[in-house]
């Protein structure tokens, strides 16, 4: 396990990953300190990844119009299954509600300057 300076070591994923799938593992956990429950999310979210990766490899040389069941032109399921994936992998992420420092910043900038108003106000009803 790589640590990261200045930084206690990364929790490993309880399952084996993928390059992508570790990627993001790695990414989310260096800028973020998640409960057991939120890792939990966080790794059906790699495995996501990996799925997708795998998804598009498959669909890399294959047709994107295939025959259907009648012989009818349709587009590849791998199109369909690469569209629910992708956005099975952006709601488990948002529903980790992960945000950068700066997103931080702003949002405990504009509480501040909220709570600074509010105070004002009370103080100059009073």
């Amino acid at each position: 396990m790589e640590l990261i300076q200045g930084a206690e070591e990364l929790p490993e994923p309880r399952v084996q990953l993928g390059t992508r799938g570790l990627e993001l593992w790695r990414d989310v956990l260096a800028d973020h300190d998640l409960r057991t429950d939120e890792l939990r999310v966080l790794e059906d979210a790699c495995r996501e990844v990996d799925l997708i990766e795998r998804l598009e490899e498959g669909l890399r040389n294959a047709p994107l119009v295939v025959n259907g069941s009648q012989g009818q032109p349709v587009a590849n399921p791998i199109v369909q299954e690469l569209r629910q994936h992708r956005s099975l992998v952006s709601r488990l992420l948002a529903a980790l509600k992960l945000s950068d420092g700066e997103q931080q910043a702003r949002e405990a900038g504009r509480r501040s300057q909220q709570a600074r108003r509010a105070a004002l106000s009370r103080w100059n009803g009073a």
